[in-house]
């Protein structure tokens, strides 16, 4: 049993409210997923830019490192630090080279790349997590997040989602994969790359390798439902998109809300009562096997 949130604005006055609105919702999914949490919200594009959100395990000095960087690129790295996490921000032609400077400190780790993402997640309390990375100040376009009880592996930042396999992708499920196993074998055939053995991860690798072969968000959900068994509710971002999906059976609870300012999902109602207008909001539980999709 995990929670999952998400909110895509459709209107841009709401922007710099998006990150209060998605600490609430998280927090009360608390009691879905008490053990671990994270987000992903995108915001900030720049033309030709790119941004890698990194985690630390240990103390690191991200600004000496940046420092480091941009001395050695010959080129500006922007930095800006939340706790154990912080995002770099330099052109995009400069990305395998900044990775390769990165491979260099094993105990640093690529969360997520693109020019609108970025991603945090911690174990603890949704709201102890959301409070570290400052989530309630930041601005945005749309957000997911996921407040997680593990049941079948052990408790780590590893293993709390979201999961991200592509630039400003990323996904959240609640629910399991029956076989996943044999879906990562296929995506490693064809170069994708995982971190974990997590089946949360498998889904998320399954609609990037579908899109980098030109399919759209919608598409993707959509050849999903053929090709991945179990039972889930997922919640997808991508830098422009935002999409829902529940298995033909569709025992996972959900429920969404659309106004003219919103696009908003939770796993039970209550996340969603504290967003403006959700009174006159359309309110629904998405249909099994159908594919919800909103795109700026």
């Amino acid at each position: 049993m995990c929670g999952i949130v998400g909110l895509f604005l459709k209107n841009p006055a709401l922007e710099a409210h998006l990150g209060q609105f998605t600490a609430t919702m998280l927090e009360v999914m608390t009691e879905r997923g008490p053990d671990s949490a994270g987000f992903a919200i995108y915001r900030g594009a720049l033309p030709q830019q790119i941004k890698l959100t990194l985690r630390s395990d240990a103390d690191f000095d991200f600004a000496e490192f940046a420092g480091a960087l941009s001395a050695s690129l010959d080129a500006t790295v922007l930095l800006v630090r939340h706790d154990d996490h912080a995002v770099l921000s330099f052109a995009a032609a400069l990305e395998a080279r900044v990775r390769n400077e990165i491979a260099r400190f094993p105990g640093l780790h690529i969360m997520s790349s693109g020019s609108a993402m970025e991603l945090y997640k911690g174990v603890g309390l949704p709201s102890a997590v959301a409070d570290r990375f400052g989530l309630a100040g930041m601005s945005g376009t749309h957000a997911i997040g996921h407040t997680r009880m593990a049941t079948e592996s052990a408790v780590t930042i590893a293993g709390a989602h979201p999961f991200s396999t592509g630039a400003d992708q990323c996904l959240v499920h609640n629910g399991s994969l029956s076989n996943h196993n044999a879906i990562r074998r296929k995506l490693q055939r064809a170069g994708q790359v995982f971190e974990t053995e997590n089946d949360s991860e498998v889904a998320a690798g399954y609609l990037s390798w579908q899109m980098s072969q030109g399919a759209r968000l919608d598409e993707a959900l959509t050849a999903a439902l053929s090709e991945l068994d179990g039972f889930y509710t997922f919640v997808v971002g991508t830098k422009s998109g935002f999409g829902v999906l529940r298995d033909p059976v569709a025992c996972k609870p959900a429920v969404m809300a659309e106004t003219d300012d919103y696009v908003a999902f939770g796993s039970e109602y209550r996340a969603l009562v504290d967003l403006p207008g959700i009174e006159h909001a359309h309110l629904f539980e998405p249909e099994p096997q159908r594919v919800y999709f909103w795109e700026r």
